[in-house]
């Protein structure tokens, strides 16, 4: 297999993972006209997707610093995916929530040990974590499209067709699975070194300035949709548009991090992103006209910008513990947003998208309050794979690929 090969085939995975978190907000709408839900009802089945998820994935990750286990990525891509596939078949309210909350499960054990994984293969790049999390941000700007396209004559009964992108998904972890296998039974444990130490108050920062990230990005992600179809009195088709700038942004965004990030500071890098991100929803919420669809794209480019860079960092902070900082860093502080979508759908119902959608506007301000305290973590030491099999060249200051790749593993 090439050398970039096993991250490209990551990112596909990725991919084929998160469009069915972007699956979730894509598919509100749907419920509001077919099953006459209101917002706060409606923004509960976001909840569901992200309250079991935020529960399960540092669980997993804490599972996968104790024992390596690559057999979970087409496992839980497959779970993913039948899950948002039975969403939409039955008509009671609870087993909505029960299918919707099953592919949580499947998005959280995913992320920790793909995190893990792709920081294996990429030896610890900030340009090559970049490009997996880009896969994930693509997988969210397709799912508008996706079930746009899979809900046209059918409505909810035809959400089966949403298990495909799962099935495709797994066929793309298979290969990565055997070559760490194979990298595995090749391993010298003689090349393994101890972690480095642990940070906790910074990495407890950056999970708290992560959490803010997240409610602003799920926040419009469930609601951008109709927030925009009232601004500019427009049907179904401007709302998906809407959503699907904002995906598409995001894509944008984690490529330019990682590119960033090898010219400056991964926190100089986070820390102004969260400042244009704040202007920025500002101009989604108050400047007229089709304008709005500029100011939705700078918005999720600067939240996705400290996209993968807060994955490393996280990492970084946690050496010892590598996949218990990815399952929170890249899960459940991503998913956790979904617990406020609730409170903004309920504020919503009483008064207007607008004024609920507005303290939105706090949240990267306060993540750049949190990032302006945060070190740059200094790694020093041979890059190499989790066994110990591989080293690389020596690592930069703040280069993710040292010393906590360097554990073996049984």
């Amino acid at each position: 297999m090439r050398k970039n090969t096993p991250i490209a085939l990551l990112a596909v995975g990725h991919a084929c993972v998160d469009v069915y978190q972007g699956a979730v907000a894509a598919l509100v709408p749907y419920f509001i006209a077919e099953r006459s839900y209101s917002l706060a009802v409606a923004s509960g089945i976001v909840l569901a997707a992200s309250l079991l998820s935020s529960v399960a994935q540092p669980v997993f990750g804490a599972l996968t610093d104790r024992w390596a286990m690559p057999w979970l990525l087409p496992v839980s891509t497959l779970l993913g995916g039948v899950g948002i596939a039975l969403s939409g078949l039955s008509g009671s309210y609870p087993l909505t929530l029960v299918f919707v909350a099953l592919s949580g499960v499947g998005v959280a054990a995913y992320h920790p040990e793909s995190a893990r994984v792709a920081r294996i293969v990429s030896r610890g790049s900030h340009r090559a974590m970049g490009w997996f999390s880009t896969g994930g941000t693509i997988g969210f700007a397709l799912a508008p499209l996706m079930v746009a396209a899979g809900m046209s004559g059918g409505g909810l009964r035809r959400t089966p067709l949403f298990v495909l992108p799962a099935l495709a998904g797994a066929a793309m972890c298979l290969p990565v699975v055997r070559v760490l296998q194979e990298r595995r039974a090749a391993a010298d444990p003689r090349l393994t070194l101890p972690p480095g130490r642990d940070d906790i108050p910074s990495f407890v920062r950056l999970s708290v300035a992560v959490v803010f990230r997240s409610i602003a990005f799920i926040g419009l992600s469930t609601f951008i949709s109709l927030y925009v179809r009232q601004r500019l009195d427009g049907g179904m088709v401007v709302g998906t548009a809407a959503l699907f700038v904002l995906y598409l942004g995001s894509t944008v965004g984690s490529v330019l991090g990682g590119s960033l990030a090898s010219r400056w500071d991964r926190v100089v890098v986070a820390r102004w992103s969260y400042l244009v991100t704040a202007a920025a929803i500002a101009g989604v919420l108050w400047v007229p006209g089709p304008a709005v669809f500029l100011f939705v794209a700078l918005t999720s480019a600067g939240l996705y910008v400290p996209f993968s860079l807060q994955v490393t960092l996280g990492q970084d902070y946690l050496p010892s513990r590598v996949g218990t900082a990815s399952g929170i860093t890249l899960g459940l502080t991503v998913s956790i947003g979904g617990l406020a979508s609730p409170a903004i759908g309920a504020l919503a119902d009483a008064t207007s998208l607008r004024t609920a959608l507005a303290p939105l506007v706090l949240m990267p301000l306060l993540g750049w309050l949190l990032f302006r305290r945060l070190p740059e973590p200094r790694v020093d030491g041979p890059a190499s794979t989790a066994t110990g099999a591989d080293a690389g060249s020596p690592a930069k200051p703040g280069d993710p690929g040292g010393p906590a790749l360097l554990r073996s593993r049984s």
